[in-house]
């Protein structure tokens, strides 16, 4: 039964081919945060204050994307919503917009535009896919059968993940300097250290739409990507239109300052510790920030 649906599904997808396939395609993405290492004064936050925080941060931790594609290209985007009042991601999300995804398979390029803090940067490099292993576990989604691959990647850190290295590493500093301060406890260099630095990367994808791309930056299988799990984020495919009537149009971003993926890693590692030592400095102060920010 397996051979023939299959053998099925490689006919299907022959037939798809030939027909210059393209598409829109609806993700729902959600996000999990661990602020069981947020602190303050030492406290570990409440349960109440935890759940207060997620609430006014579900904006930023469950978004919808579209991913329009033909077969070569493709260009993944936030669809924009009005926040309801009391949410949103405050000091988290101010100042940092993430552009769209485009992709060229046939070129082998990519391209997004990101807005930080006023400076816009067109970030162009080569696509990166992951090494994946075909896995022999099915299922459905929707009326699509999916197959399994599993991956695994150097976890990224974004700028807010950088800015909390960056404060630990200062405060670390400022321990150090403090004569008074030479027995403190190490658990943040504990928990640094026990920091995983992989991530297991989990997709679901069907050879019925063969197309190679998928959510995010991930793409690279027989077929096109619509379920993928990372560490602590869960993306969704809610919804397919294959072959519109309506012509698909491929966003390819073209403003900013352009650099490499790492010319702009680099670039956010800076950021990320001036801000933090700015944000530091407000808390020897007495002026908040930091960690401790967000402790309750």
């Amino acid at each position: 039964m397996r051979c023939v649906t299959l053998l099925f599904i490689s006919l299907f997808a022959g037939t798809m081919y030939a027909q210059e396939i393209k598409g829109v395609v609806t993700y729902q993405t959600k996000t999990t945060m661990d602020l069981s290492r947020f602190s303050r004064d030492g406290q570990q936050m409440s349960e109440q204050r935890k759940k207060q925080i997620m609430e006014r941060m579900k904006n930023f931790l469950e978004k919808e994307f579209t991913l329009t594609f033909t077969k070569n290209e493709s260009f993944y985007k936030e669809e924009e919503k009005l926040a309801t009042p009391g949410q949103g991601g405050g000091r988290w999300g101010g100042g940092f917009t993430q552009g769209g995804i485009y992709k060229n398979v046939d070129q082998n390029t990519y391209a997004q535009e990101n807005n930080m803090f006023g400076k816009v940067f067109l970030i162009k490099d080569t696509i990166n896919n992951l090494e994946w292993e075909l896995v022999k576990e099915s299922k459905m989604i929707g009326q699509y059968p999916v197959f399994k691959a599993v991956a695994t990647r150097n976890i990224e850190q974004n700028i807010w993940s950088r800015m909390g290295r960056r404060a630990r590493d200062a405060q670390k500093a400022r321990k150090k300097e403090d004569d008074t301060l030479k027995t403190a406890n190490t658990d943040d260099e504990e928990a640094e250290k026990s920091e995983p630095k992989t991530e297991a990367i989990i997709a679901w994808y069907t050879p019925m739409i063969p197309a190679s791309h998928g959510p995010d930056e991930f793409g690279g299988l027989p077929g096109l990507i619509l379920e993928l799990n990372t560490s602590n984020t869960t993306i969704l495919c809610t919804k397919v239109v294959l072959n519109p009537k309506e012509e698909i149009a491929i966003e390819v971003p073209e403003k900013g300052k352009e650099v490499t993926k790492a010319e702009y890693q680099k670039i956010v590692d800076e950021k990320a510790k001036e801000m933090s030592e700015r944000y530091g400095g407000q808390n020897r102060r007495g002026g908040g920030g930091g960690r401790g920010r967000f402790g309750g």
